[in-house]
This record gives structure tokens, sequence and C-alpha cells, in this order.
């Protein structure tokens, strides 16, 4: 490159030297548009300017996160046994059904002869005006009204006017035919 040339004027040596064709080309058309080209008019010389913007740089990748999945899982997972165990604690003082029973449902899941679990999945609809903590404890019921097992759930911040659901999950009642119900719900 010449040493009095207009582009080593405007971006320096290295500058120049390190421009794509393409922007090198479009920084040359703009300005010997802006220079006055041969373009004219009546009303004097017509002007054409264009601003060109260098190719973005790329930027490095997001790096995985530090955490691995079964990190996560076993997060998520302790986070539902703290929730489980506060549920515990609460109804351990519940006289009765509690005080939440009818913001509560539940439906059994099919049963498949192979299942190494029986699941129902519990519903919570907060219909109070801020967040609460629901306690629910469901039972797994033979025909014969005999209770195989019954599983606590916590769930934790239900935001007002929500529904929070959960899946109550019993090896005990594994293969057999049984309908779920909810025996506690307390809501604090």
């Amino acid at each position: 490159m010449n040493p009095t040339s207009p582009l080593r004027h405007v971006f320096g040596g290295r500058a120049a030297r390190n421009l794509t064709p393409a922007v090198l080309a479009a920084v040359i058309t703009a300005g010997t548009a802006a220079c006055g080209g041969s373009e004219s008019s009546s009303q004097g010389t017509a002007r054409s300017t264009r601003t060109v913007s260098p190719e973005p740089t790329r930027t490095r990748s997001a790096t995985a996160s530090p955490r691995t999945q079964k990190e996560f899982a076993a997060s998520v997972s302790a986070a539902a046994e703290r929730n489980r165990q506060q549920a515990v604690k609460q109804l351990e003082g519940v006289q009765g059904r509690g005080n939440a029973v009818k913001d509560v449902s539940v439906s059994g899941l099919p049963v498949v002869k192979s299942e190494q679990f029986r699941s129902a999945l519990v519903r919570v609809t907060n219909r109070t005006d801020k967040a609460a903590f629901y306690a629910v404890k469901v039972e797994f019921v033979e025909s014969s009204e005999k209770v195989l097992d019954s599983v606590v759930l916590g769930f934790a911040d239900v935001p007002p006017g929500q529904t929070a659901s959960q899946h109550a999950n019993s090896r005990k009642a594994a293969g057999v035919k049984t309908s779920p119900r909810i025996a506690q719900a307390e809501r604090s």
C-alpha cells in the first residue's frame, strides 16, 4: 500500500492490511463516493454515503456448566427431600385431615404389571392471596380399604392462584391395583 494512500491515513498501516477484501472494497467505494465521484447533477454533485461495519468478531461459545447432569439431579432430589421432611414435620401436629384438603386433588396413573412403583398425580391449587407451603399425605388403598402405603409430599412456595403438581410414588403398592386418596393436606 502506498504511504500516501487515503486508507493508510484513515486506518493506519496494520489495520488496512487486516481488512477483508469485501470490507476494503466497501471502504474504497464509500470513500470515492464521499470525495465526489463521477455522478453529478445540475444542482451540484450527488453524494451517497454508506456506513460499513467490520464483520463481527466471533465470540467463544458458552462454556458448559460446571455441574454435571448427575449433580443437577442430586440437587433436585435433595430439595425434594427437604420439602418432604418439612411436610412430615408439618403434618405431625395436624388434627384430622388438615386445612387444605379442598385445595388438593389426586388421580391414579394406569397400573402396569411390570412397574417398579405405583404412581399418582397430586395437584395443589393455592386459593389464597400469598405464596404457601403445602404438606400432603397420599395413601394407596386396596379395594378392601386396606392402606398399602402412604407417601408425604411437600409443595414449597406455591404462588397465589396457581396450581403445582407432583407424583406420589409407592414401591409397596407396585403392580397392585390401588386407589390413591388424600389422607391429610395442610397449608402454611
